[in-house]
């Protein structure tokens, strides 16, 4: 696998671009992605039950060809009503059009305010001109991944290239959104997160189960303030335009799948509104990888781990309450916790007994190491086998600051 720098039009036979059609003030806030042929598609969407109209569209029809999506950013067209499905499936039709494509080819995706309507009367304008505007290259990459952005600060995108066993070279790559509101619990076909990812290779069927497999490894472990948004949403179109052999079953290309959504993942935690902290998580140990995978999400997710890790507090009593929270197995006199910030690393608990001496070296060292912008958390349960990784962010003075003033 070679890592690259591309974005969503990279991959053979896709373009895409993006505008401001006035939903924000004078940012962009339309986004587009095209393939010169339809695409086999398999999505991931949020599990919140106020689930957006432009979702329940995409999980009803679960269409297993795309060849467009529409996106918009500033309004998430949630509890929005009949009005709201009305306005998510205008906007499938009017791409439809536009591209002279039929509408059962077009996918939908909004974020933004919450049940504030639609502004069509800019949106459909806003299609029909961005549908004539479409390219590929690295510009039209950035304008599409900067009008889906809401609170984020910047731009996320992966790519990367693999070069199978035949000598065909596929390409995968994607952009992604997303700062607050997160804490995605996506399942295939029934995360705001929002994702498009894009691939050359050769699909035969439409692969929901090593789909699901990478979501669950990736934006499944993320969080940044444990809500669960409306709108959460993640779409793979597969056009085939690199030929060569299917990659159904492939392992290299589901490897470069898993390492596109980890990028774009932990770039969205590192984005989280107010953040000045990544927590890096590593779970070992664990009866199996479901309960590692649950340890390490119920523990990024807590806000006593959120904050202690902003007031660089090495409070790891937090941790530890947090994984007997989760439900998770461990054998406490087995279990080893341990902080890191890629050069040091500091021994919290081991051996059924709390290893800092307050006020001691081992404090400090632990104090210092929680004051860097990235921090390794590692947590052996003493069970088994199972192993997970998850990521969050610190919760900080800012992100209150920037949601109490969200929609003014």
């Amino acid at each position: 696998m070679e890592i690259i720098d591309g974005g969503v039009s990279t991959p053979k036979g896709f373009s895409t671009y993006g505008i401001h059609c006035g939903i924000k003030k004078k940012r962009l806030d339309l986004a587009m992605i095209y393939s010169d042929r339809p695409a086999w598609a398999v999505g991931a969407y949020t599990q919140n039950k106020m689930r957006a109209p432009p979702v329940e569209l995409m999980v009803k029809r679960a269409s297993p060809q795309l060849q467009a999506m529409v996106m918009n950013s500033g309004n998430a067209n949630a509890i929005t009503g009949e009005q709201g499905f009305r306005d998510a499936q205008a906007m499938i039709d009017t791409a439809a059009e536009s591209l002279g494509i039929d509408q059962s080819l077009v996918g939908v995706a909004s974020t933004g305010v919450i049940s504030h309507y639609m502004p069509m009367d800019v949106i459909i304008p806003g299609i029909k001109e961005i549908s004539q505007k479409l390219g590929s290259g690295r510009e039209e990459d950035h304008l599409a991944a900067q009008a889906i952005l809401t609170t984020d600060k910047t731009i996320k995108e992966a790519a990367c290239r693999i070069t199978l066993k035949d000598g065909t070279v596929v390409t995968i790559a994607g952009m992604a959104k997303g700062s607050g509101m997160i804490s995605p619990s996506m399942k295939a076909l029934h995360a705001t997160t929002l994702s498009f990812i894009t691939t050359d290779a050769v699909l035969t069927k439409v692969p929901h189960y090593k789909w699901q497999e990478c979501i669950n490894k990736s934006f499944n472990m993320i969080n940044v303030d444990g809500d669960q948004s409306t709108n959460d949403t993640s779409i793979m179109m597969a056009n085939g335009a690199a030929g060569g052999k299917p990659v159904d079953d492939n392992h290299e290309f589901w490897d470069g799948v898993l390492y596109v959504l980890k990028s774009l993942a932990k770039q969205v935690v590192t984005d989280g509104e107010g953040a000045t902290k990544l927590i890096e998580l590593k779970v070992s140990g664990a009866k199996s990888d479901k309960e590692a995978r649950n340890a390490g999400r119920w523990i990024i997710s807590s806000a006593l781990v959120k904050t202690a890790v902003f007031g660089a507090d090495p409070n790891f009593g937090r941790i530890l309450a947090a994984l007997g929270n989760s439900g998770s197995e461990f054998d406490l006199s087995k279990v080893k916790l341990c902080i890191g910030d890629g050069q040091e690393m500091a021994v919290l608990f081991e051996n059924g007994m709390p290893q800092l001496v307050p006020g001691g070296e081992s404090e400090a060292k632990a104090r210092q190491i929680l004051t860097h912008s990235r921090i390794d958390v590692y947590l052996e349960l003493g069970v088994g086998n199972g192993s997970a990784e998850a990521w969050g962010c610190d919760l900080t003075y800012d992100y209150v600051k920037i949601n109490a003033e969200y929609t003014t």
